[in-house]
């Protein structure tokens, strides 16, 4: 079963990670990502439906971490599409507020299942065999987690809450980023009032605007280095009418690079050589 298991998840972890570089997932990403993982899903549930567990250990394993990862997939994936395919048309605080309304809806549901919450979270196991093998069902632990419309084969009582709380840890991220991007536009929109209109516009590519600002920050040179990354995006942002979005997890992925991390500075700095040797001849 884990050679199994274990190509699916390597696909889905390989395809999030392409498709979703970034944390703006649109509806369309999002769709997009059901659509790839739905058959995987179906496939796995084909897959478990003819398999025999070795033993009770296996089971548990399977619908305590392994379905419910993949499933956490499809559930995230779901509410953002639905979370912005129903984004209401209105100012940011109107936004604001419709995206606090959904971390509402998670916090009580994290409430009303604050019992199981603490167990899973503590890596209890003494319960499991209630919570994650089939036909073990404990109505009396089980009460609220809807086991009567079920596949039998491929559901235990508490594969699906599990499932839930990890697409919810991922969605209040989500929202929280979402939240955030709100905040930040308003700093901007209200630093570029205070600037003086200027004819200057950023041309050049989002990275390597965020290379610039790094590198300001890195080297110290504003404010005898007492700005921090913020003030300088946003100045930049403002100053340069351009949106760098998550620049942050940009400066990961430049970190990243296997050969030029600073391409954009190196290549700064060869065209000032250049224009030196130029005027050099001159």
């Amino acid at each position: 079963m884990k050679q199994y298991t274990d190509n699916i998840l390597f696909k889905i972890n390989a395809e999030i990670e392409i498709s979703c570089i970034d944390s703006d997932v649109s509806s369309d990403k999002a769709l997009y990502m059901i659509d790839f993982i739905r058959p995987l899903f179906e496939e796995l549930r084909e897959f478990i439906h003819q398999y025999t567990f070795q033993d009770a250990n296996e089971e548990i394993l399977f619908f305590k971490d392994i379905k419910p990862f993949i499933l956490s997939k499809l559930i995230y994936f779901n509410d953002i599409y639905l979370l912005e395919l129903r984004k209401p048309n209105g100012s940011k605080e109107v936004l604001k507020e419709y995206y606090k309304k959904k971390q509402t809806a998670i916090t009580e549901f994290c409430n009303a299942n604050l019992d199981f919450y603490q167990y899973y979270r503590s890596k209890a196991t003494h319960l499991d065999r209630y919570y994650f093998l089939r036909e073990h069902e404990n109505y009396k632990l089980c009460h609220n987690c809807g086991m009567f419309d079920k596949d039998p084969l491929f559901s235990t009582c508490c594969d699906h809450r599990v499932a839930k709380m990890l697409a919810y840890d991922m969605l209040e991220i989500y929202l929280q980023q979402r939240l955030q991007e709100l905040e930040r536009k308003e700093v901007i929109e209200n630093s570029r009032t205070s600037l003086p209109d200027n004819p200057f516009l950023w041309t050049g590519t989002k990275i390597a605007a965020i290379e610039l600002g790094y590198a300001i920050y890195a080297a110290g040179v504003l404010n005898n280095g007492n700005a921090d990354i913020k003030e300088i995006m946003t100045y930049i942002e403002a100053s340069f009418k351009i949106d760098l979005g998550d620049y942050y997890r940009t400066y990961l992925a430049i970190r990243e690079r296997k050969k030029d991390k600073t391409s954009f500075l190196t290549n700064l700095i060869n065209k000032l050589l250049r224009k030196m040797d130029e005027d050099d001849k001159l």
